[in-house]
């Protein structure tokens, strides 16, 4: 979630509604408009590692190294922080502004930096480092990016990241595909996830909450999967980071505090967990029906999809 959103303030609902009245929602683009999020079997969350101190310890995203040990990005700390499988804080590296948490196909861990307003003349972008290092010293991957937040690899380990003005495609060797990212174009971009040659990506900009389909192959060809609506009778969510499961179904974390799961294919949407506000979602290695979501109040919940 960029941090357009302000700690302390609480008022989610009342940036729901000037959001929605400043982003006009574009009547040809059916697919742009919020639709109702039915409920479904609930699924049950409980809290992993606990917020020390409530909305500093803002959750930005979370991630999983290779070794099965749990990384979140703590956005208003400035670090990243590495934990094991019982929630015990083992390691803290500071990077300004993080944003997703990604291991990468040569195993070191990615993170995206500048994940701020301030990017716009400070730019952000990725840094990378060895996530077993006793002592962890991130290194600048790639730069130029302004409010990058969701990043995702594809097979051939390609990395894409989610920025205000688009989708930016990173070559292994840290070169910017520009012939590509030029025809990515997606305004308010948030969150990005890859599935074969598709990728999946929330989309804030002219229109709040929406589920975008973009093809790797070429990526001018974009479909709006879904519009999703928040709590609120008749105002659409913020969508923010999502995954893709096994069976190609999507989890999109929401402002208005919903876990909502989108089938890509029919467009339906289905509210699993509501609640707090959640920042970020991934899967549970080794364990299928779990996820783990990050929180703006700083908890990691643990989320038991229900079977």
């Amino acid at each position: 979630m960029r941090t357009l959103r302000r700690p302390g303030s609480l008022l989610w609902p009342a940036a729901l509604l000037a959001l929605a009245c400043t982003a006009p929602i574009a009547a040809a683009d059916p697919g742009a408009v919020a639709q109702p999020v039915a409920a479904c079997a609930p699924a049950q969350a409980a809290t992993l590692v606990p917020a020390a101190i409530p909305v500093l310890d803002w959750s930005e995203n979370v991630g999983y190294d290779a070794q099965g040990n749990l990384w979140v990005s703590r956005l208003y700390r400035n670090v990243v922080q590495r934990y094991d499988r019982s929630g015990a804080l083992t390691a803290t590296v500071p990077v300004e502004f993080p944003g997703a948490v990604r291991s990468g196909p040569d195993g070191l861990l990615y993170v995206v930096y500048g994940d701020s307003p301030t990017s716009a003349v400070r730019p952000g972008g990725v840094v990378r480092f060895d996530p077993v290092a006793a002592d962890p010293k991130p290194e600048v991957f790639v730069s130029g990016f302004t409010m990058p937040n969701g990043a995702t690899f594809d097979a051939a380990g390609d990395l894409y990241v989610a920025t205000m003005a688009g989708v930016v495609r990173v070559r292994p060797d840290g070169g910017i595909d520009t012939a590509w990212t030029e025809q990515a174009a997606v305004n308010g971009a948030n969150g990005v996830v890859a599935q074969g040659r598709t990728l999946y990506v929330t989309a804030n900009g002219s229109a709040l909450g929406r589920i975008v389909r973009l093809a790797i192959d070429d990526p001018s060809a974009q479909t709006v999967v879904a519009g999703l609506s928040s709590p609120l009778p008749g105002l659409p969510d913020f969508a923010d980071d999502l995954l893709v499961d096994a069976d190609g179904i999507l989890y999109v974390t929401t402002l208005g505090g919903q876990l909502v799961q989108v089938d890509p294919i029919t467009g339906s949407t289905c509210a699993v967990l509501t609640g707090q506000p959640l920042t970020s979602v991934v899967a549970t290695p080794g364990r299928p029906g779990e996820l783990l979501a990050g929180t703006e109040g700083g908890a990691v919940l643990r989320v038991q999809l229900p079977r």
